[in-house]
């Protein structure tokens, strides 16, 4: 049941992004949609609904500017897009999205292959796109997320002391907060505290969401130690869709279901109605017939007796 106080962690649900970019087939518009009702009406209070980039390069994002268009009906929620430079900045909001998200890896060989872009040229975008905000939409947050900060299947090790100054380097262009993704699959626990810590040393409570892949079967156990660690914010992808189409062997998203279910296990409270959030399958099935989706608890079933 949602919570009627301020929930503890905030859930960023990155499946209508994330998700559907790294799937061969391209859910209609109007399948978006209603998967977007769904996941509204269990409480999620933030979506990352669309990515901005040329449909040329990603055909499944072509119909962005709709999506976010519809979403924003939901006024309860935070309608976020990713958006790789200025010009994707400045479509997204024009059509109204209410946070921005700008990918910038830590790996040199995975920025190149992601964005065309040196690390570098990737601060400098940022700090353009933080000024074109400033210009056209004052107030809508810009988030720095590092990709490949635990490791890249190109460059391999990415050295933690490169992805704290690379995120310092975003704190001072500007950025509201900045998050670290394990885009891969490479991180372990171990790792996640270590690098999350060093980051509220060196930026505070800029610090942002903790996007980890369950490509090893180590999503939650990051989720946790991040959590552990005083992070408050986990981007997740409903069934556990996802990855990153320019870096090799990026698969699984953590499943919203199971970290949702593993939060609230613990009493720390998401705002989310389970139920509700296990029937928002049922949509994104319909939209994508024959994609496999993924997650122990819609498979197990909430426990007898369970309370949120």
């Amino acid at each position: 049941m949602t919570s009627i106080h301020a929930p503890d962690v905030l859930i960023s649900e990155v499946g209508p992004r994330d998700g559907l970019q790294s799937v061969s087939g391209t859910m209609p518009t109007a399948a978006k949609c209603l998967w977007i009702d769904a996941l509204a009406a269990a409480g999620l209070r933030e979506i990352e609904v669309a990515s901005f980039v040329p449909p040329k390069l990603l055909p499944q994002m072509a119909d962005a500017a709709q999506v976010v268009q519809h979403a924003l009906r939901h006024t309860h929620i935070t309608v976020m897009a990713l958006v790789p430079n200025l010009r994707g900045a400045e479509t997204a909001l024009r059509a109204g999205a209410r946070k921005l998200t700008l990918p910038i890896s830590a790996s040199e060989a995975h920025s190149v292959a992601n964005v065309r872009k040196t690390r570098e040229d990737m601060v400098a975008e940022l700090r353009a796109v933080v000024a074109l905000r400033d210009a056209i939409a004052p107030g809508v947050p810009v988030e720095a997320a590092i990709s490949t900060a635990f490791g890249c299947t190109l460059q391999g090790l990415v050295p933690e002391d490169v992805v704290l100054r690379l995120a310092v380097a975003c704190a001072e262009a500007g950025a509201s907060d900045v998050g670290l993704s394990d885009t891969t699959g490479m991180g372990n626990p171990a790792q996640t505290t270590r690098l999350f810590k060093r980051l509220f040393q060196e930026i505070g409570a800029r610090t942002g969401a903790a996007h980890m892949h369950n490509t090893r079967g180590l999503g939650l156990a990051n989720c946790l130690a991040a959590y552990e660690a005083g992070v408050r914010t986990f981007d997740s992808s409903l069934g556990g869709l996802g990855g990153c189409p320019y870096a090799p062997g990026a698969s699984g998203n953590v499943v919203t279901e199971d970290l949702v279910f593993m939060f609230e296990a613990m009493g720390v409270t998401t705002g989310i109605d389970l139920p509700r959030l296990m029937a928002a399958r049922e949509p994104l099935k319909a939209g994508l017939p024959g994609e496999t989706l993924y997650g122990m608890t819609p498979e197990a079933g909430l426990p007898k007796g369970w309370r949120s």
